[in-house]
């Protein structure tokens, strides 16, 4: 689950109420965390490692495992074929804890009872210090030899980044990586280029001008999507600037040297804003692109309804969509092209999307657990290349049957001749990626998809190694900018962010020129300096200088 849009600076905000509960659950009794101590290892749980390993299958391993999304319901443990195979052959069992469309409050909830869960599924950042902070957390540092996937996969450069400031390893992240990844780009419906001539898409005028053709001819055409929440306008900031990935829009800073300056003031992302309120004034693209639910989006993208799709993951839809309208017109379906950009920039330095070492969010396990080695030794084995087979494509002898020299499976001829069923059991375990293995997988899927010819080709993967991974950024060094919410920055925080939001969508859907936009961003400016937004700055520029000296030490 590598998807961007289900995040939104998540890690802003940290409500008061958690603030309180972190505070004052330090007591003893039931399974609240015990108080801090200058000798982590006098508890329990924190005794060093020593001895034989944990071996998955020599004994069962129950243990409960609380998502921290409000959006988040896991599915039931075992009723799919890959986790029944863990079931039943690494007698793992894993009870799910549900955040009931609540999280922050759920959370809090059990800190204040005390019942908290084995393990917490959440962001990387504010949150999960706290908890560490309030010594709520089990460090893995000496787990980590002793169970080495995560060591050997994940690089000693991602788990510097991950270390707490007392120097330990709390996090398993899922889905990092060391090369790139990701899908953001331009989806653009085929049938409707063809008809049109195919015209060049390269910079924002032909863009622009493609539109006003697609709106001319194709009424009931939406010309350009941007999703929801219109977060494909952040992808298009990339069209204006040379090695400036939507990253920066989302963390409200731009780099400038060595420092982070404001993103209301920054020449490229006022630019953005005209070029997208002139699309909107002439119904050029989405007009509820604020209102409009996901699932409206992907009903125009599967119907064929959309000529151009700008998104964080278009290929998701884009790949249902292409399947659906060529099963009814071999000449439809859906293409990519290469990121829109102005003439004068080069562009093999546009980059429309970005990847992160540490990847999307991190597992944590608490003191709540009898057994965290037992609980690490499974996270560290899902994280390997057995786990990964077979969390990504089911127990071995379906859709995969061995593995060659480099320990990758060997796809089956049923991976190809039977994509339903291999894409219904796929779907059914994508809730279950707590600690994704991205170069595992994704050279996995390459090195298969390389041996068949392009019209066999998965068009997601096809894509990406076409497009979409050569045009996202690593923005590794940018992670983890965010205060904790109960602090004065993380407050500032909080009140910028809303500055930001309404700038965005009235510069967007309700200005009647480019010179009131630019009114608009000058006074988005004047109100985030009034709330602090000067020193909000110079706390993410600290934190982003700490990153880079954690990275070049690590090299």
């Amino acid at each position: 689950m590598k998807k961007g849009e289900k995040k939104l600076l998540s890690a802003l905000s940290v409500t008061l109420v958690i603030v309180m509960a972190l505070m004052g659950c330090s007591g003893s009794g039931g399974n609240t965390a015990s108080p801090k101590s200058d000798s982590p290892s006098s508890q329990n749980n924190e005794t060093p490692s020593t001895g034989d390993a944990f071996v998955l299958g020599e004994k069962p391993l129950e243990f409960s495992f609380y998502g921290h999304y409000d959006w988040y319901t896991m599915p039931d443990w075992g009723a799919d074929l890959a986790t029944k195979w863990i079931q039943e052959n690494k007698k793992v069992n894993v009870v799910p804890v549900s955040s009931g469309g609540v999280a922050k409050n759920k959370l809090s909830t059990m800190i204040v009872s005390g019942e908290l869960p084995d393990v917490i599924w959440m962001e990387p950042g504010a949150e999960v210090e706290k908890l560490r902070s309030e010594g709520m957390l089990v460090p893995f540092d000496d787990y980590l030899d002793k169970y080495p996937n995560l060591k050997k996969w994940a690089g000693e450069s991602t788990l510097e980044l991950l270390r707490s400031p007392d120097g330990k390893l709390y996090q398993f992240p899922n889905w990092y990586t060391t090369q790139p990844n990701g899908n953001a780009g331009y989806l653009v419906n085929k049938k409707i280029y063809e008809e049109l001539g195919s015209p060049s898409l390269e910079t924002p005028d032909d863009l622009y001008a493609y539109l006003k053709q697609v709106k001319a001819k194709y009424p009931d055409v939406v010309p350009l999507e941007v999703g929801q929440a219109a977060a494909g306008v952040d992808i298009m900031v990339s069209a204006f600037a040379e090695n400036r990935p939507y990253t920066f829009n989302s963390m409200i800073a731009v780099p400038q040297g060595d420092q982070l300056v404001s993103l209301f003031t920054d020449p490229v992302y006022r630019e953005l804003l005209q070029y997208m309120g002139r699309l909107y004034r002439e119904k050029l693209v989405t007009q509820d692109a604020f209102t409009q639910k996901l699932e409206q989006v992907e009903q125009k993208i599967l119907n064929g309804k959309v000529a151009v799709y700008v998104a964080s993951s278009p290929t998701e839809f884009g790949s249902k969509g292409n399947n659906l309208l060529k099963a009814q017109d071999p000449d439809a379906g859906y293409i990519m092209v290469w990121p829109v950009h102005k003439a004068e920039l080069d562009r093999n330095k546009i980059y429309p999307g970005d990847y992160k070492q540490l990847g999307w969010n991190v597992s944590v396990i608490t003191k709540a657990a009898k057994d965290p080695e037992a609980i690490f030794a499974f996270l560290d084995w899902f994280t390997g290349p057995e786990g990964q087979r077979t969390i990504m494509w089911g127990p071995e002898g379906l859709y995969w049957d061995g593995t060659d020299e480099e320990d990758m499976p060997l796809f089956t001829d049923k991976f190809t001749s039977d994509a339903k069923g291999r894409d219904e059991l796929m779907n059914a375990t994508v809730n279950f990626q707590w600690s994704g293995n991205t170069v595992y997988v994704d050279n996995s899927k390459m090195k298969f998809e390389s041996t068949l010819p392009p019209e066999k080709r998965n068009f997601e993967t096809y894509w990406q190694s076409e497009i979409t991974w050569k045009t996202q950024m690593n923005t590794t060094e940018y992670v983890n900018l965010d205060p904790a919410g109960d602090s004065e920055e993380g407050i500032i925080a909080q009140r910028v962010f809303e500055i930001y939001e309404q700038a965005r969508a009235k510069a967007i859907s309700s200005t009647s020129s480019d010179q009131e936009v630019l009114s608009l961003l000058d006074k988005a400016e004047a109100d985030a300096q009034k709330a602090g937004y000067d020193k909000l700055l110079k706390y993410k520029t600290a934190k982003w200088q700490e990153n880079k000296e954690k990275m070049a030490v690590s090299k």
